[in-house]
């Protein structure tokens, strides 16, 4: 079955709710660390927020980090962190080391 056409208000549309769901799942899924994410995916809850602090840039808004990552992680990072993450494992920072050289 092929893609329907979406205009683009509509594909806009999709795309924020879709954004929205996940960071509401991400908000949720306290367990999940970052490290993990990164390990798994490529990515984390802090790229997420940067990625929008970009798009902010792009549109002429300025929006600091801790900003975005409040918008991210539905609090301050500081509380998130204090609350949520835990140390990383030696395991995960070998493999987040092997993945991302340099990060």
């Amino acid at each position: 079955m092929p893609v329907p056409e979406i205009d683009d208000a509509t594909r806009i549309e999709l795309e924020a709710a879709a954004f929205r769901r996940l960071v509401q799942h991400l908000r949720e899924r306290t367990d999940v660390q970052n490290i993990d994410m990164m390990n798994l995916a490529g990515f984390c809850r802090n790229c997420l927020s940067r990625w929008y602090r970009e798009a902010a840039e792009a549109k002429g808004m300025a929006l600091a980090d801790p900003d975005a990552r409040e918008i991210v992680y539905g609090m301050p990072y500081k509380d998130w962190q204090a609350k949520h993450q835990k140390a990383a494992t030696p395991e995960q920072k070998a493999k987040f080391a092997a993945a991302n050289p340099g990060h």
